[in-house]
């Protein structure tokens, strides 16, 4: 697990390679990855944005960007964690991905980033 602490903000990252959804021989290669949000601050928090860097080892990169994540733009109060599961597919058995979050406190109305710590996805038998 990838965790890092910016803004207040601590995000934790779990990755998994799911196997019964790839196809290592058409170059498919799936990922689910479980992200945990905490909200460490004295003030609520809304979660606005998601901007995604996803870099596959064949040299390719995208970039992803849209409101909230997974169809929703979480509030979270303080001391309290928001987490979701999503996924990624590379083209090769390699990859890592890393972000940031656009928030608002709900109290002033202030944006700020959060940074989402780079983490790797890696096949399990590329590890052998």
């Amino acid at each position: 697990m990838t965790s890092a602490i910016s803004e207040g903000i601590k995000i934790s990252v779990e990755t998994f390679y799911q196997h019964e959804y790839s196809n290592p021989v058409n170059g498919e290669f799936m990922f689910a990855y479980r992200i945990m949000i905490e909200n460490h601050n004295s003030f609520p928090v809304k979660l606005l944005r998601r901007h995604w860097f996803i870099y596959d080892s064949n040299g390719s990169v995208r970039e992803v960007e849209g409101e909230g994540v997974v169809g929703v733009q979480p509030q979270i109060n303080p001391g309290k964690n928001y987490q979701y599961v999503s996924g990624c597919n590379l083209r090769s058995e390699l990859g890592k991905m890393h972000g940031k979050y656009l928030m608002e406190n709900i109290n002033n109305e202030k944006q700020f980033e959060v940074l989402i710590p780079s983490f790797d996805m890696s096949a399990p038998f590329k590890l052998n």
